[in-house]
């Protein structure tokens, strides 16, 4: 388990935005995808301050500049990353509505391109959170 509140204050919109646009290539889509599920769950008034709570902590280690892996070795160091923000959905799941969602998805049209909805990854997490 995550001590979330080591990373609480790394987390903020504009942090968040600017790493996932640095590195939204070499994140690849189900990360990325990921993330922005978070963050639009964050935002939504419907999401409890427990379930926010994660978020933060999730989203911050996202932010935080000394992973366990660094990001800046290609794919592999966004591997802990994934798995933060994976642990992190499946504690929230219930929390991400269809609007929620919605706002992830045209986040990461404008990240990818109209395409990316065809990729594996976003049906894999969509797929995630439904079980």
């Amino acid at each position: 388990m995550m001590d979330q509140s080591k990373y609480e204050k790394h987390f903020n919109k504009e942090a968040f935005f600017k790493k996932i646009g640095k590195y939204a290539k070499e994140a690849g889509v189900k990360a990325i995808y990921s993330g922005l599920l978070l963050y639009y769950a964050f935002e939504s008034p419907n999401t409890p301050k427990r379930a926010k709570a994660v978020i933060i902590g999730a989203l911050g280690y996202l932010i935080f500049p000394l992973d366990i892996v660094t990001d800046i070795i290609p794919v592999i160091g966004f591997i802990d990353d994934l798995g933060v923000l994976g642990f992190a959905l499946a504690q929230v799941a219930m929390n991400i509505d269809d609007a929620v969602k919605m706002k992830a998805k045209d986040k990461l049209r404008d990240l990818f391109g109209e395409d990316v909805m065809r990729h594996t990854e976003v049906i894999e997490v969509e797929k995630d959170l439904e079980e």
